[in-house]
């Protein structure tokens, strides 16, 4: 059964930092592309940041970069997602999801809430 379980999220402050991680089972994770997207009320999917397969390769929308880093570990089947200085824009709930081109599939988790809030 696949499965992307995220963890992590929570309330902070403004300036503050939380680490997103997301725990894959069921399918081949390392040969997937691993992405965070989020979505807050009101708004539309974005994309926040991806990694490559063998985690050397790194894109991040353009309101994260500088603030987010994206990594993974393939040998924890585990994705992570270190958010710093947080602004009240960064209240979303946070999805994690695989993509390979080469089997044509795609999971996503059920998302975790973060919450930035003075």
């Amino acid at each position: 059964q696949v499965q992307l379980v995220e963890s992590g999220g929570g309330l902070v402050q403004p300036g503050g930092s939380l680490r997103l991680s997301c725990t894959a089972s069921g399918f081949m994770f390392s040969r997937y592309d691993m992405r965070w997207y989020r979505q807050g009320i009101g708004k539309e999917r974005e994309l926040v940041a991806s990694v490559s397969r063998a985690g050397d390769s790194t894109n991040y929308g353009d309101s994260v970069k500088g603030r987010f880093t994206i990594s993974r570990d393939n040998a924890k089947n585990t994705v992570y997602l270190q958010m710093n200085s947080l602004v009240l824009e960064d209240t979303a709930v946070y999805f994690c999801n695989a993509r390979s081109f080469l089997f044509g599939t795609e999971y996503w988790g059920k998302g975790t809430l973060v919450t930035v809030s003075p």
